[in-house]
């Protein structure tokens, strides 16, 4: 791996029971890139994601996050290099029995050892990072929007201030004022801490507004990764679909109009 790639996945297979979802996969993440994953139903995004963190055991293949594979580390050294990424999942994940603020505490305490004061006090901080108003600090999940979910969910995954962050589907369900702003926001965090970041998506505004480069996922693998006008231009059929429709025109029209 050189100092650029901070993830390096390599002939990765997952199966489950006679259904193969990856096949031989390779796939880097570099520093300070945000890369965008996209593929049709099926092809595995999340369960691509869940390789990576170390959730999910591939049947074959390697994956090495700063260098080591996570599945062969001993517990403790595993917890530490866990602690350098944070993830965002589908739905939030948040637990609806504890307030925002506890919802990001409690890794704080339970990885960093911190009490519960200097955790809250830290958890504070989050909350004006992922761009939440200071009084959502203190409602339950079930009482805020589907934004302010994905936010708090985003300032949770911020708690330990990981280097990587991997988000997966993080404007679905979002109007297109909430899902811009949130994208504008994870281009802030990024620029401004230096994170990277894996982003799961199908949402083609975020692909042409803030990701440097695109993944896709096809055939098992990942058929291309790179800048979006050498994607757009790889002969595929679900790209063409995807890329050139409608849908995909509009957005590359409306990102263009932004950068003039």
């Amino acid at each position: 791996m050189t100092d650029d790639v901070l993830v390096e996945v390599r002939g990765l297979v997952n199966r489950f029971g006679p259904q193969v979802v990856h096949d031989n996969l390779d796939l880097d993440i570099r520093r300070r890139e945000i890369l965008g994953v996209v593929g049709g139903s099926g092809t595995g995004k999340s369960v691509l994601l869940r390789s990576i963190v170390g959730l999910l055991r591939p049947a074959a293949g390697s994956v090495k996050v700063f260098g080591e594979n996570l599945l062969e580390l001993p517990p403790e050294r595993r917890s530490q290099v866990e602690r350098r990424f944070g993830v965002l999942f589908q739905r939030g994940a948040l637990f609806s029995s504890l307030t925002v603020i506890e919802n990001i505490a409690l890794p704080l305490i339970e990885h960093a050892g911190l009490d519960r004061p200097s955790a809250e006090r830290l958890a504070r901080v989050k909350v004006a990072l992922a761009g939440l108003p200071a009084n959502a600090g203190d409602k339950y999940p079930d009482s805020l929007s589907g934004g302010m979910v994905k936010r708090a969910a985003l300032a949770r995954a911020l708690a330990m201030d990981p280097e990587i962050l991997f988000l997966d589907e993080p404007t679905a369900g979002l109007d297109p004022i909430g899902a811009a702003a949130f994208d504008q926001l994870i281009l802030t965090l990024r620029d401004a801490l230096g994170l990277s970041v894996f982003l799961v998506t199908h949402d083609l505004d975020t692909l042409y507004s803030i990701c440097d480069r695109v993944a896709v996922l096809s055939q098992k693998r990942v058929l291309v990764a790179d800048k979006l006008s050498v994607v757009e231009a790889t002969d595929d059929d679900w790209i063409r679909e995807y890329f050139h429709g409608p849908r995909g025109r509009a957005a590359e029209y409306a990102a263009s109009q932004e950068k003039h």
